[in-house]
């Protein structure tokens, strides 16, 4: 991993060499992109069965696109007694934090006795997307099916991709544990076009949300608007800050676990502690070289792995500030000391026993993170996102007469006459 010293205190001068956002300016993807999710909604189950041939090597039909209950009984089987325990335990450990999460609606009273307030109404179809190219991921079945359900959405639509006509089996298990109604055997731009606009086969849903490739980010984007998304994800990230108080060996391990998803991933240790960093360095070629997925992992060492030697803790609060990173953990000997000065971060791991990896599975918040800076404007995945919150407005008599002129006068000053006129037809 390269070591950089951060000497000034111009910190974005040494943060421009990473990637850390997908790139959905590229015209010759956007285009491409676009070409199948027009054609998709143009052409429905024709295209997207189209598409599914030509990427994922499967002829598909209306009758065999969609899961049966007789594959999912098939998979319960292909699936280890101890994965489907684990899939259960983390599945329970989700519902319970996001209950704890959920929002309740009010109403109040004000001075003129004008009754305001807001209801919370689910939505009421949601589209999960969980990918299926470099590594299936049953754990973001949970993720995101689990707070949708939590929300109270009465329908969730799940597809992913069935490349060379096989499916996960432990995906479809995660799926019927999470309360999933109906899986799709569909992936990439063609799958989100299907749920955005709906095709004979696959229903139209209000939301899409779910990490996938490029062409899956660049598609979400296209059909926002259409449908609700729930935001653009860029390469897997995390951030370490570090004071030496937990092993290096710890440390290392860390970094090459959001490494080893993806070559495109951010692996950054924040340290002040030179002769640490320098014992980080060498733990993650040494544990790199036992991994199945070294090759992966390596890439992502080598091409966006930092340690970043900086003064104190303080400039390391201030790095991580600046980077606004997907993964944030606190190895130091105080961390919830630093807790208050955090601005920015998608998840927070605090303490040196706090690997993300329990974030990916079982601590309960979805693992569906902003990423690429996007944490200073967005927050994890949860119920909210599945949820709406219509404002409920009952104006009194004498609410009415205090408030009217001012109505009238305001809608006059934007030259909005019958706006003024719906007031004083009331007077």
């Amino acid at each position: 991993m390269k070591i950089v010293q951060i000497k000034s205190k111009n910190i974005d001068s040494y943060l421009k060499g990473l990637r850390r956002s997908t790139s959905l300016s590229d015209p010759k993807l956007e285009s491409t992109t676009k070409k199948i999710v027009d054609d998709v909604r143009r052409n429905g189950d024709k295209a997207l069965f189209k598409y599914t041939k030509k990427f994922d090597k499967v002829e598909l039909s209306k009758r065999s696109v969609k899961v049966t209950a007789r594959e999912i009984e098939q998979a319960q089987k292909k699936v280890p007694s101890k994965i489907k325990a684990n899939l259960r335990t983390a599945a329970r450990r989700v519902r319970e934090f996001h209950k704890h999460k959920m929002p309740k609606g009010s109403m109040h009273k004000d001075s003129l006795g004008n009754e305001l307030g807001w209801l919370i109404s689910p939505i009421e179809r949601a589209g999960l997307y969980v990918p299926g190219g470099k590594a299936a991921y049953p754990s973001t079945v949970l993720m995101t099916a689990i707070p949708a359900k939590v929300a109270g959405v009465e329908e969730l639509v799940l597809v992913t991709p069935c490349s060379n006509g096989e499916l996960n089996p432990t995906v479809l298990v995660a799926a019927s544990i999470a309360g999933v109604d109906s899986i799709y055997k569909v992936g990439g731009a063609q799958a989100v076009a299907a749920l955005a606009y709906g095709t004979e086969s696959v229903p139209k849903v209000d939301k899409i949300v779910g990490p996938g490739n490029i062409y899956v980010t660049i598609a979400k984007k296209l059909v926002f608007g259409e449908v609700d998304i729930d935001m653009i994800a860029g390469p897997s990230e995390v951030l370490i800050i570090a004071d030496a108080s937990t092993p290096a060996s710890w440390v290392a391990a860390d970094l090459l676990a959001q490494a080893e998803h993806d070559e495109m991933a951010v692996p950054l240790l924040v340290t002040n502690n030179t002769k640490f960093g320098k014992e980080v360095a060498k733990e993650v070629s040494r544990q790199l070289a036992l991994l199945s997925r070294k090759d992966i992992a390596g890439e992502a060492v080598k091409s966006q792995g930092r340690i970043f030697i900086v003064r104190d803790i303080d400039q390391a609060v201030e790095v991580a500030n600046a980077l606004a990173p997907e993964h944030l953990e606190l190895c130091v000997k105080n961390p919830k000391a630093l807790l208050k000065k955090i601005k920015h971060a998608g998840a927070i791991f605090v303490g040196g026993m706090s690997t993300e990896a329990f974030g990916d599975y079982v601590a309960g918040p979805s693992h569906v993170l902003p990423t690429g800076g996007a944490a200073r404007f967005s927050s994890p995945l949860s119920v909210y996102d599945f949820l709406r919150m219509p404002s409920v407005i009952s104006i009194s008599r004498k609410g009415f007469d205090k408030l009217s002129d001012d109505v009238m006068n305001l809608a006059y000053s934007e030259e909005l006459e019958a706006h003024a006129l719906s007031v004083k037809v009331r007077k």
